[in-house]
C-alpha cells in the first residue's frame, strides 16, 4: 500500500512540474508589446541605415529572457515593388516559431512563402542587439511579419569563439 502511495505521489509531482515547465516556456515570459511599437524600420540600400516605414495594426510579443523571442505581425501600405527597390533583401531568413497562442505568426507558412517567392524578407535592423538582426517579411498584399535572428557574427561569438575580424568587437562577457 505504501508503494502505491509513493508512486501516486511521484506521478502527481511529475505532472505538476511538467505543467509548470510548460506554462513557463509558452506563456510566462512573453509580454504583449504591441502598444510599445513606435516604428518599424528597414535598412536602406543607399545609406545602409534603418529607415522608418508605414505600418498599422501591430500585434507584437517579446521577452526579457531571450533576444530571439520577439515576434510581430502588422500591415504596411507600401508596395512590395517600392520596398524591394529601396531596402536591403535578407537572403537567409528563417522565421522562428512563435507560441501557438500568438496565432497571427505562422513561421512554417512564412518560411515556405519566402522559399517560394510569395513573400520577401528584408533587413530590418542589423545588430538590434549584438549578433541579432531584426528580419521583416512582407507579402504583396501588405501583410508583414518580424522576428529576430542570429547573424553570422553572433553565430560565431555565441558559440564561444573569438570575434571574426569582419565583425564589430563583442561586448564584454561574450568573448
Amino acid at each position: 500500500m505504501m508503494a502505491r502511495i509513493a508512486i501516486l505521489g511521484t506521478v502527481v509531482i511529475a505532472l505538476l512540474a511538467g505543467g509548470a515547465l510548460y506554462y513557463l516556456q509558452v506563456y510566462a515570459y512573453y509580454d504583449d508589446v504591441s502598444m510599445n511599437v513606435e516604428k518599424v524600420q528597414l535598412t536602406s540600400v543607399v545609406s545602409s541605415d534603418p529607415e522608418g516605414i508605414l505600418f498599422e495594426n501591430v500585434k507584437a510579443i517579446d521577452s526579457n529572457s531571450s533576444p530571439l523571442r520577439y515576434r510581430s505581425c502588422f500591415n504596411t501600405g507600401m508596395s512590395l515593388a517600392l520596398l524591394t527597390e529601396t531596402y536591403e533583401i535578407y537572403d537567409d531568413a528563417e522565421p522562428r516559431v512563435a507560441p501557438r497562442w500568438f496565432d497571427c505568426f505562422d513561421a512554417k507558412q512564412i518560411g515556405a512563402d519566402l522559399e517560394g517567392g510569395v513573400a520577401v524578407a528584408f533587413m530590418g535592423n542589423h545588430d538590434i542587439q549584438y549578433g541579432i538582426d531584426r528580419v521583416i517579411a512582407v507579402y504583396p498584399d501588405g501583410r508583414a511579419f518580424a522576428w529576430h535572428q542570429i547573424n553570422s557574427c553572433g553565430d560565431v561569438v555565441f558559440d564561444g569563439n573569438p570575434t571574426p575580424p569582419e565583425c564589430p568587437p563583442a561586448p564584454e562577457g561574450l568573448n
